[in-house]
């Protein structure tokens, strides 16, 4: 631990210069040595676990499910005191959510997990606790979690109620038949009313009230009866020690000096140091090297017996090998895979280009790694005339793809140029040449550029959410004003109680994805909770809009629109183009067309010199002749020059809110 000490001494000597000198910059390999050295000493210092006095019976593998802000987080952290895995003390909060992202924003981003050690009526119980995400974005997390769990915690606010993500992730829960113990949070705030949240959890889940168990996460009242009832509700996970090994690589971290570190659950068999292992998904031999449990943080252990959730660092270098949803087995021990995981669907795609096209190959390196840790992004190569080679990424919504772009900012130090989110659309061909040239008669267009004509397609389809809203009932006629607007079609209408009312609509994914959540918040006063999911494509009449400057095509503006709609944004995009370009000497006509018709216009006055300045009397033709000539230079200008838009008027422009 001297070296230790010593090390973090010399790193705050090293990151506080003089204050004559210039801050240094330090690359991210650096940045990441103390943390490194402090997990080292530590992981050193302790004394291995021995899991086999926890039989499979003895084992309780559950989640927190909850909406946004519902006390999950800190729920977690007095279940962490109360078995005596983290000290008390009042700065435990958030203990779990280890991102600065997740700190800084207050919500949890990434499931983390934790190994609990409870002695109930005598018996020691090992209770395996999966902190999950609340956002509508991060469902594919929760559906990570779940499968490694056997039952779970539903955490519902005394005070608001049942939202739109408590009915998701309900939901979530009961199609995996995994068992559901509802709790009751913040029954300490003013106004919270316990029961009215009874009957609805009753009314709508149809789950006993006497089952809800009434609790205070942030005081620790009556957090212990959860530990009790996480016993006696939840089954224990049904595998056995003698069975060949069979482990589910649920989620994975990279480290710069271990590789990759896959989080798994054991469904048979058991593993440890110096077993050889082999990948299901890439066929590919390790050794291992460490197994362990999180506590929250890694403890090395002798072995992991099956129904434990634990760690494995098994020499894996590449990325790419440690797959979400792979199975582990013993080498000549193999086994029928895990079912794994429904792959994630991205429903936001967006271009990334780093700031200067030097940095390309760092970034890259950097998203490789990032995505491990996020395998829900798909990546996908793309280049662009004005802002150089990049990638299109698909993300599960706006504010992943807001997250994700603050990770990579903070953890890898890398800014980058993130141009305006699209949905992904599909569209029937009619064209033999199209069909032979992709194989296929229906494509999936992710970027706008390669949007096809409509004379050689049959029928676009534009993706489409189920959505689900709850509101109190004050603000539905305004709620319903919206949807319509946003082209939405009512699917069901339930009054959960007297107050509070749920609706279902079917939405288009492109009217919903930039602001619609905003404006749902602002105008229900912030009440109004949304969620959505998946509800597959359907026939739309889209148009593809271009942006021309003096008659040529900016592909990186095109887009793709809804007919009804088309005129509104061309006249926008427009507008905030008009004062994002810099003037030229000559005028520029900033167009919106779709096909070769256009149906916006603005034009970007020309500098202009006065050449009449030093005509002071005399004949009126030498001012009318100095004046032509100079109008005939302007339009010989305008034909030859070419208009280039700067990077930091493609950033102002391709904002995803206009400017207020």
């Amino acid at each position: 631990m001297a070296l230790a000490g010593r090390t973090a001494m010399w790193w705050a000597r090293l990151r506080s210069p003089c204050p004559s000198a210039a801050p240094l910059c330090l690359p991210p390999w650096l940045l990441a040595w103390p943390a490194a050295c402090e997990r080292l000493y530590s992981s050193r210092g302790k004394e291995k676990l021995d899991m086999s006095t926890y039989p499979v019976e003895n084992i309780r593998n559950f989640s927190i499910i909850a909406h946004v802000d519902h006390g999950k987080s800190t729920l977690a952290d007095r279940l962490l005191e109360i078995t005596g895995t983290i000290a008390k003390t009042a700065h435990n909060k958030q203990v779990l959510d280890k991102l600065q992202v997740e700190r800084e924003r207050g919500i949890t981003v990434k499931a983390q997990s934790a190994s609990l050690f409870y002695n109930h009526k005598g018996v020691n119980y090992l209770l395996n606790l999966i902190d999950t995400p609340g956002h509508v974005d991060f469902s594919y997390e929760v559906s990570r979690s779940l499968s490694a769990c056997q039952g779970v915690i539903l955490v519902v606010d005394a005070n608001e109620g049942i939202q739109a993500q408590t009915v998701a992730n309900f939901y979530l829960a009961f199609e995996a038949q995994l068992a559901i113990i509802p709790v009751i949070n913040k029954i300490d705030l003013k106004h919270a009313d316990p029961e009215r949240v009874e009957k609805q959890i009753e009314k709508l889940f149809d789950i006993p009230i006497d089952e809800c168990v009434r609790i205070s996460a942030k005081q620790g009242t009556n957090v212990e009866k959860v530990l009790k009832k996480i016993i006696e509700k939840i089954p224990p996970p049904q595998c056995n020690t003698s069975d060949p090994l069979k482990a589910l690589v649920f989620d994975s971290t990279f480290d710069h000096y271990r590789g990759v570190i896959a989080n798994i659950a054991l469904f048979g068999g058991e593993i440890q140091k110096g077993h050889k292992i082999v990948s299901a998904h890439t066929k590919k031999r390790y050794e291992v090297n460490e197994v362990g449990i999180l506590t929250p943080y890694e403890h090395p252990t002798h072995k992991l017996y099956a129904g434990q959730v634990g760690y494995v660092i098994a020499g894996m270098k590449e990325v790419t090998e440690a797959q979400i949803g792979d199975t582990l087995f013993l080498y000549k021990q193999p086994v029928e895979p895990l079912p794994g995981f429904k792959s994630a669907k991205p429903m936001v795609f967006a271009g990334m280009y780093p700031v200067d096209q030097t940095e390309y190959n760092n970034l890259k390196s950097a998203l490789e790694r990032l995505t491990l840790n996020d395998s829900s992004v798909t990546i996908h190569r793309d280049s662009s005339l004005a802002l150089g080679a990049g990638w299109r990424l698909g993300f599960l919504g706006l504010l992943h793809m807001e997250v994700f772009n603050q990770r990579l900012e903070q953890e890898y130090n890398m800014s980058v140029i993130l141009t305006a989110p699209t949905v992904p659309y599909k569209a029937i061909l009619s064209s033999a040449k199209l069909i032979k040239e992709y194989g296929k008669a229906e494509i999936t267009i992710i970027n706008p550029a390669q949007f096809p004509d409509k004379i050689s397609v049959s029928q676009y389809l534009e993706p489409t959410v189920l959505g689900t809203i709850v509101t109190p009932q004050e603000y539905i006629g305004k709620i319903i004003v919206l949807c319509q607007d946003r082209r939405a079609v009512q699917k069901d209408m339930l009054y959960i109680d007297e107050h509070r009312v749920m609706l279902k609509y079917l939405f288009p994914l492109n009217e919903i994805v930039l602001d619609f959540y905003d404006a749902l918040k602002s105008l229900s006063s912030g009440y109004a909770s949304f969620d959505y999911e998946d509800a597959g494509y359907q026939a739309a009449d889209l148009i593809k809009m271009d942006i021309l400057l003096n008659g040529n095509p900016v592909e990186e503006l095109a887009t793709v629109v809804h007919n009804d709609k088309a005129y509104a944004t061309g006249k926008l995009l427009c507008e905030r183009l008009k004062d994002a370009i810099p003037r030229q000497l000559f005028e520029i006509a900033i167009q919106a067309a779709i096909g070769k018709k256009i149906i916006a216009r603005e034009t970007l006055k020309a500098y202009r010199k006065n050449v009449v300045a030093k005509c002071y009397g005399g004949d009126i033709t030498r001012r009318m002749k100095l004046l032509k000539r100079q109008a005939e230079g302007k339009k010989l200008m305008r034909k030859i020059g070419n208009v280039e838009v700067p990077r930091d008027a493609f950033i102002r422009v391709l904002k995803r809110e206009p400017e207020k």
